[in-house]
């Protein structure tokens, strides 16, 4: 079964709500969403190289065993140095959660379990490890636009045991501020902490974005966000990064 905003959050409207900029930018919009994104980071600490993450992201909202979720898959073709000037490029791992929303007074709130499937296609581009932890989103819409995070963990499991262990923990503060005509303000980079090394990046964005609402109620963003890290440790992390993309939502009412 398919859902829409109401039906997720027990509501049952005679028809669909119509789309607005916060519904473009929440994580917990109950559309189907097909996203294209790159993440590129042309300055890395420690390397003369640079590296680049083009994301191919979708989000299925459905109610397996009578709950509603919202499942989410990440799955990156990356561009990562291997030293003397060199790079290589290939599929990443694969990413998946599934998180049950609920409300709190005013609150969205969103819970489930991850994992991690070793997909690289190459040794530089993915862990060789599967793994499993937990995901949770709180996002607070507001007249003025949305706040909230994405905390995700996930630890190693199994794999390629020539390969280190993982244990990474992330952090992603969501700030958007809309603007008129579809225009928005945004602040969403994400801070990585490898618990297992200690090493760890705390970047921080400004940049902005557009919105178009089609006929159909199918809706476009597009958006660029320059991020600067301000705080790291360990070689290899992004001094500078430019994230950019755009995400496609498809409205659907609720169907059997």
């Amino acid at each position: 079964m398919l859902l829409t905003a109401g039906s997720l959050f027990g509501q049952q409207p005679a028809q669909a709500p119509k789309p607005d900029v916060n519904a473009a930018n929440n994580p917990l919009t109950p559309m189907i969403t097909i996203n294209f994104q790159d993440q590129a980071a042309p300055l890395l600490y420690g390397y003369e190289d640079s590296s680049n993450a083009f994301l191919f992201r979708g989000l299925v909202p459905h109610r397996l065993g009578g709950l509603p979720q919202l499942f989410r898959f990440t799955l990156p073709v990356s561009t990562v140095p291997t030293g003397a000037g060199n790079t290589a490029t290939g599929l990443g791992d694969l990413n998946i959660f599934d998180l049950f929303p609920f409300r709190v007074s005013k609150m969205e709130i969103a819970v489930g379990p991850q994992f991690t499937f070793p997909t690289a296609t190459q040794s530089g581009t993915g862990s060789g490890k599967w793994q499993a932890g937990l995901a949770g989103i709180a996002i607070a819409p507001r007249k003025w636009g949305l706040a909230g995070t994405l905390v995700t963990w996930q630890h190693s499991f199994a794999g390629d045991s020539s390969r280190p262990t993982q244990n990474n923990f992330a952090f992603q503060p969501l700030f958007i501020y809309n603007l008129k005509q579809g225009w928005y303000l945004r602040s969403t980079a994400t801070w990585n902490f490898d618990l297992a090394r200690g090493s760890f990046v705390i970047p921080i964005g400004a940049g902005a974005g557009k919105i178009w609402i089609l006929e159909s109620g199918v809706i476009i963003n597009l958006f660029a966000e320059p991020q600067v890290s301000i705080a790291h440790s360990g070689t290899g992390q992004p001094q500078f990064q430019l994230f950019a993309g755009v995400n496609i939502q498809f409205p659907l009412h609720t169907t059997k």
